[in-house]
């Protein structure tokens, strides 16, 4: 910007030197009135040709966004329909059991791009927690996006209690379906429309469900309680306040599969202790899946899956593979307890 003003200067001073000449060879031909509004004239160009082009190049940048926008409407594929009239996902008691079945699932973000997950086969029991480890880029958080079918598959099948997910509407699955996520997330508004954003649940419900979270308290302390201000991205809430939110969010959807996607990785080790307490207690009859950050976390799974680049290296309980000495698990844990010990 400094070199187009000082271009722009430049052009405006030629201007004024090439009108001043002009004055004074032609002196006598043109009215000295004439002569004071063309040097006047002049003068003004230079204001006016920064700001001209100025405009010109903000009105640029600014159509950038239109022309995204109107390639997005044109070329982007949309996601699958928000519903499916019959399907047996739409009945209020779907899913009742809250078993989840991978069969041979293989994903990739766009096509051209690697597969993130590749012929991915097990199966969760329900009420079963299971916990998934791996190095990052491994899959994990992969698992979560096909569950939610923010990718569609390339091969393969998930199904919940029988129920292909590819073959119901998406706002009749993810509705049936909570995450507490690494980060957390609250929108501007109030405490109550960020735990209940549709007002499907009465003040009593959500206190409960504050109560199980062990954020009550804080929440009650507030100027007006649950219609207390929430900033943007709750930046008037601690990290820590704002993961036992989202939370209480989940526990007041009484969704019967729960992922948890490292919810604890960026908080201190109390409120992990709180969270992982009412995990266990709140979300004792949920089917869990706690992607993990912290292997301690999932020491206390029903199962331990270990995932490395998209594929299933092991699955099996915590005991087994802390036992068998030759395990990538117990490799991992050794590592881990070796980082401490230097940190120590």
């Amino acid at each position: 910007m400094r070199w187009l003003a000082v271009r722009l200067d430049l052009i405006s001073i030629s201007l004024i030197t090439t009108i001043a000449l002009l004055i004074v060879f032609m002196h006598g031909h043109i009215p000295p009135a004439y002569a004071g509004l063309a040097i006047s004239y002049a003068v003004q160009l230079t204001g006016l040709f920064q700001f001209t082009v100025r405009l010109l190049s903000e009105t640029e940048a600014r159509f950038t966004s239109v022309e995204r926008i109107n390639h997005y409407i044109k070329n982007l594929e949309s996601e699958g329909p928000r519903q499916i009239t019959g399907s047996s996902a739409s009945a209020s008691s779907w899913p009742a059991n809250g078993r989840i079945t991978f069969q041979n699932v293989e994903m990739r973000y766009r096509d051209g791009l690697p597969l993130v997950l590749k012929n991915i086969s097990f199966s969760v029991l329900p009420e079963e927690t299971v916990g998934i480890v791996g190095r990052t880029g491994s899959g994990k958080s992969s698992l979560g996006v096909a569950l939610f079918r923010l990718a569609e598959l390339s091969c393969g099948s998930i199904t919940i209690d029988d129920v292909n997910i590819a073959h119901i509407g998406l706002e009749d699955l993810r509705s049936k379906l909570s995450v507490i996520p690494q980060e957390p997330v609250l929108f501007i508004g109030t405490v109550r429309s960020n735990l209940d954003p549709l007002d499907e649940y009465t003040d009593a419900q959500i206190w409960e469900a504050l109560e199980k979270t062990h954020i009550k308290d804080m929440v009650s302390g507030l100027t007006n309680s649950l219609h207390s201000e929430v900033m943007d991205n709750g930046e008037n809430f601690s990290v820590g306040e704002r993961q036992l939110l989202c939370v209480a969010r989940a526990l007041l959807r009484h969704s019967k599969i729960l992922l948890l996607d490292e919810a604890t990785a960026a908080i201190d080790t109390e409120t992990d202790r709180l969270i992982q307490d009412t995990i266990r207690t709140s979300f004792s009859s949920c089917t869990t899946l706690v992607i993990a950050h912290r292997l301690n976390t999932v020491l206390n799974c029903d199962r331990i899956m270990v995932l490395d680049q998209g594929q299933i290296l092991e699955f099996d309980t915590p005991s087994n593979l802390l036992a068998n000495e030759n395990s990538c698990f117990h490799a991992m844990m050794e590592a881990a307890e070796e980082t401490l010990t230097r940190k120590n």
